[in-house]
């Protein structure tokens, strides 16, 4: 696993560690650079950030926002990528809705920032800290960027997957599914 962190908000973090869906939908942080956003790493830790009222953009049920440490990340996911894609269609966009938990104007917003519209869109395997690797939170991991470096890998940490292997299968097949009928 590369010592690599994704910033997402911890409630997606959480929904993610739950297993309750599959897929990371990104425009990109304001500090990308010139490239712009992308899924650049194939594996990565889920870096969980608690910035823009959160709970008030995620659809479904109520949802308790994870506890954030003072001081301290914990980073208790990571993720393997399978399929990242670029979305150029607001109705692709709009039939990925039942694989995530994003509320419709969020992925809106993400979709039509800047003057490009379009969505990166990945579809992940997630696994499991164990122990949860506890960091101090650093000023580095700081600003709007999507990807943070990390300190090495703990050599005792272990990756359980979150899914079973037919679980992740069918849900791999459905969002290969609704991208191929949108």
């Amino acid at each position: 696993m590369e010592s690599v962190g994704f910033k997402e908000w911890a409630v997606v973090c959480q929904a993610l560690g739950e297993g309750r869906h599959s897929i990371i939908l990104r425009k990109g942080g304001i500090a990308e650079g010139r490239e712009g956003f992308s899924f650049k790493h194939h594996d990565f830790f889920l870096f969980p950030t608690w910035f823009h009222e959160q709970p008030q953009k995620i659809r479904g049920p109520a949802v308790e926002m994870p506890k954030q440490l003072a001081g301290a990340v914990e980073i208790r996911y990571a993720a393997v990528l399978d399929l990242a894609r670029t979305i150029t269609s607001w109705a692709v966009a709009e039939a990925l809705a039942p694989l995530h938990n994003l509320k419709s104007e969020v992925v809106r917003d993400r979709f039509e920032y800047e003057d490009q519209p379009a969505l990166h869109v990945a579809f992940v395997r997630i696994y499991r800290t164990n122990p949860v690797w506890t960091l101090v939170d650093e000023k580095r991991y700081g600003g709007c960027r999507s990807w943070v470096e990390l300190p090495d890998v703990p050599a005792d940490l272990q990756l359980e997957p979150v899914l079973s292997d037919a679980e992740h299968a069918a849900r791999q097949r459905e969002f290969a599914n609704t991208l191929a009928r949108a």
